[in-house]
């Protein structure tokens, strides 16, 4: 279920001359009874509503006085959500025109033409106050109170997002909340204006297009509409030629782009380590979360950090709680919660993931969100060898983007519900192949074997994608990348554990050595330790800037050290010292108190590896 709340206005929409035919109300009692919620959002003061609309009652929240006013059936409590008029304004509108205006708890009515003494008011007494109109009617309120902010602090009580509600009106006041909700209706009576301005247009008037709408809310919660509408839709990236990319681009951009819809999609992301798909992640949670999502990202490598979009639950040093995510996600301060694995040890993961799901598909049953659910290097979360797969897995994962390297990394169970695929970098045909191979679904008839794709031509930040249920081949998408640089989580790479795959090796010209440096810490303790000949293997190949660029995903400081390899006037001792001063430059951070004992040691020791150090490396 998409759609958790109706939001309509009263006059003109769910009322004629201020009454609710009958068939209306057995609407909203349908609505009511399917689990959904009603919201009534009206212009009209709280006393009106009460003397003239019987049943209240159906409704959870009452936005009265334009979103200045919230009312709570149920309890009968009320509460302000804006100042109330200033005295001065309302005692000078009372001499200036007697009678002629209606003073509610935080707002000021009248009917036209009397805003223009409103307005000369407001000019002489220097106010900052808007005026709104609804027909005839005219309201006057404190800056910045409209049907959208009250609704938003009634779903902030019902514990909903805006993405979750329909919206539906017929006036100039409604257009604020139409554009405050996931979708957005007109009654048949609507002004133009706003019916331009809706995803769709009821048939009936009033309260016989809201009963309508009702029905199609109820009959499959408008997937029809929410299919077509724009703001459903998340960008991908745009359809690009194989053969001359940017032409493509700027021919016509718009009518290649490709698009997801922001739910009921599950997606599979695959390439392999330093094909960009970081970049390509973080632009997309970037513009879920700027169309209203709420994400939950399970984050076995500790790549997030707690920003103005995330907040991180776990740590290098402590694991996630499960109660205290949950308290997150029902309370969200931040679009985007991450729950950081570091501190699971990697047999437990699968396990822990099932629990959390368990917990998070029940918040999703009750009011829709987190919407997302993102699982980074997915095959530690649903490792194709795990036997509990298939008991763990919710059979419905509605909506969620996995991340892996290869899709025969990840349990059939898992891959049998994805129904989008981006894979990247020079592999991606093949990935595909893999992936249609283990969940078992048809290839097109473009990818039959021998045939080819041209996928040798893909470069960084493109992919084939794949929207398996349907019939048409695979096509090469230039992917959307963010607009903000992505931070990266100095702890994790400093003194994190980062997966052996992804870990530094000192291994020497014979192979003498394993030594393995799974972050930069113990990167720097065990160059320090080994003999000049293994340093210098490792630099003449080229391996440190290598591991810096694709594995700690530091352009820079692979720069840098690509530097440092290719200086032949340094020797083996100042390289290291310059290769070390390079991630100390980076890396030294106030909040970690052991990294900077490490990173501002005294000069290299002449000795070999520490105890320490190379008990690290062989864990």
């Amino acid at each position: 279920m998409q759609f958790f709340a109706l939001a309509t206005d009263y006059d003109n929409t769910l009322a004629s001359d201020g009454r609710v035919a009958d068939s209306t109300w057995d609407a909203v009692e349908r609505l009511r009874a399917s689990g959904r919620h009603a919201v009534l959002a009206s212009g009209r003061e709280l006393d009106d509503l009460l003397a003239i609309c019987p049943r209240l009652d159906l409704f959870s929240r009452v936005v009265a006085e334009n979103g200045g006013v919230l009312y709570c059936p149920a309890t009968g409590s009320h509460r302000l959500l804006s100042p109330a008029p200033p005295e001065a304004f309302v005692a000078e509108l009372r001499r200036r025109a007697p009678g002629a205006f209606s003073i509610g708890e935080t707002l000021v009515a009248t009917v036209k033409p009397h805003e223009h003494v409103a307005l000369d008011v407001i000019r002489d007494l220097g106010l900052g106050l808007q005026i709104v109109f609804n027909g005839d009617a005219v309201m006057i309120l404190a800056p910045g109170v409209s049907k959208a902010s009250g609704l938003n602090a009634a779903l902030d009580e019902l514990e909903l997002a805006p993405l979750n509600v329909v919206g539906v009106g017929d006036a100039e006041n409604d257009h604020a909340l139409l554009s405050a909700c996931g979708l957005s209706i007109a009654v048949a009576n609507a002004l133009p204006a706003l019916k331009k301005h809706a995803d769709a247009v009821m048939h009936e008037a009033a309260g016989s297009g809201v009963a309508e709408l009702i029905g199609m809310l109820l009959a499959d919660d408008l997937r029809a509409i929410a299919a077509v509408s724009p703001r459903r839709r998340v960008l991908l990236g745009t359809r690009c030629s194989l053969q001359d990319n940017q032409k493509s681009h700027e021919q016509d951009r718009e009518k290649n782009r490709e698009w997801l819809p922001l739910q009921g999609s599950v997606s599979l992301l695959v390439g392999p380590s330093g094909c960009g798909k970081s970049t390509v992640t973080a632009g997309m949670l970037e513009r879920l979360a700027g169309a209203g999502c709420q994400l939950c990202v399970i984050d076995p490598e500790g790549d997030y950090a707690n920003d103005d979009m995330t907040i991180v639950l776990g740590d290098t040093h402590s694991a996630p709680s499960v109660e205290e995510l949950m308290q997150l996600l029902t309370r969200p301060a931040r679009p985007v919660v991450a729950v950081n694995l570091l501190r699971v040890p990697q047999a437990d993961r699968p396990v822990f993931c099932a629990n959390l799901l368990l917990h998070v598909q029940r918040l999703r049953t009750r009011t829709g969100r987190p919407h997302w659910v993102v699982f980074d290097e997915a095959h530690h979360l649903f490792p194709a060898a795990w036997e509990g797969a298939s008991q763990a897995i919710p059979e419905t994962l509605e909506t969620a983007l996995a991340v892996t390297v290869s899709p025969d990394q990840l349990a059939p169970a898992f891959l049998r519900q994805v129904g989008v695929v981006l894979a990247m970098g020079d592999d991606a045909e093949e990935a595909l192949h893999s992936f249609a191979s283990v969940s078992a679904r048809p290839l097109p008839a473009s990818m039959a074997p021998g045939a080819s794709t041209g996928t040798a031509l893909l470069k960084r930040g493109e992919a084939l994608l794949w929207r398996v249920n349907d019939a048409a081949a695979p096509q090469a998408v230039c992917l959307e990348p963010g607009n903000k640089e992505k931070r990266r989580h100095h702890r994790k790479y400093a003194e994190g554990l980062l997966i052996p795959e992804r870990s530094f090796y000192f291994r020497g010209e014979q192979g003498k050595l394993n030594l393995r440096a799974h972050n930069l810490v113990l990167f720097i303790e065990l160059a320090e330790g080994i003999d000049v000949d293994t340093w210098q293997f490792h630099r003449l190949k080229g391996d440190y800037s290598r591991w810096f660029g694709e594995q700690i995903g530091d352009d820079d400081l692979a720069s840098e050290a690509r530097a440092i390899e290719r200086d032949d006037s340094l020797d083996a001792c100042e390289s290291r010292l310059r290769v070390r001063a390079a991630i100390q430059a980076r890396y030294t951070q106030p909040e970690n108190p052991s990294l900077p004992a490490v990173l501002t040691a005294g000069q290299p020791g002449a000795g070999g590896v520490s105890d320490g150090a190379r008990e690290r490396a062989a864990e």
